[in-house]
């Protein structure tokens, strides 16, 4: 298979991003929408689908914004690089962590586009959600993924995860991010299913989109 293949967005993710291209601006010109949800989630993967599904939006990766010395103390940097630019509709410059040498790299430019994915742990914290237009979960429990981050990582990261389970209990025990989260996205077999979510105003049972394929089998 080519690496590079992506499986095209199915009905679900299309029809999420046609809710989001009504939503209002919440960010200066910007459409900012949160992925977020427990280490292993999917939340990286899920992005990309649904960048794919608006146009190829931008998406920024909180792991970019995150480092060794501060996996969850990284709130005023983002404000600073991102939010306070974009707010104002000017581009926005990060400088993106290089988890490999431990050190950030030259300072990458992200002007105001339409809609802007941010995807990461972390990405509906109380700093961040008055400047959010929406707030996705995803819905797969803790330790089912963590399970599958630690698989996916291999015993080379398993330091790194032994460090980053407790941390990141300790983060959302103290800024929780699901209560807020507007939908709840699972993954499916083949697919997702979104749903509304507990800031939503529809049961937290009843399908907003099309879900794609049968449930994953927990």
């Amino acid at each position: 298979m080519n690496p590079s293949f992506r499986p095209a967005p199915g009905p679900a993710v299309r029809d999420l991003a046609a809710r989001i291209r009504h939503l209002s601006p919440s960010c200066g010109p910007v459409r900012l929408v949160g992925v977020d949800g427990h280490a292993g989630s999917g939340k990286s993967t899920f992005a990309e689908q649904l960048a794919a599904a608006l146009g190829d939006a931008p998406v920024l990766r909180l792991d970019d914004i995150a480092s060794h010395d501060a996996l969850f103390a990284w709130t005023v940097r983002l404000l600073e690089q991102v939010i306070e630019p974009l707010s104002h509709g000017r581009t926005a410059h990060y400088a993106p962590y290089d988890w490999r040498a431990r050190r950030f790299g030259p300072p990458r430019p992200l002007p105001p586009a339409p809609v802007l994915l941010v995807e990461g742990v972390g990405a509906g914290r109380r700093a961040l959600r008055s400047h959010l237009a929406l707030l996705l979960w995803m819905e797969l429990p803790r330790e089912e993924a963590w399970a599958r981050g630690r698989s996916r990582d291999g015993e080379e990261q398993r330091e790194f995860w032994d460090g980053w389970v407790p941390a990141e209990r300790r983060h959302f025990a103290d800024d929780p991010s699901r209560p807020f989260a507007d939908l709840l996205v699972r993954q499916r077999d083949e697919g997702y299913e979104v749903l509304a979510g507990p800031a939503g105003t529809v049961g937290p049972d009843q399908p907003l989109t099309h879900g794609d394929g049968p449930p994953a089998v927990c």
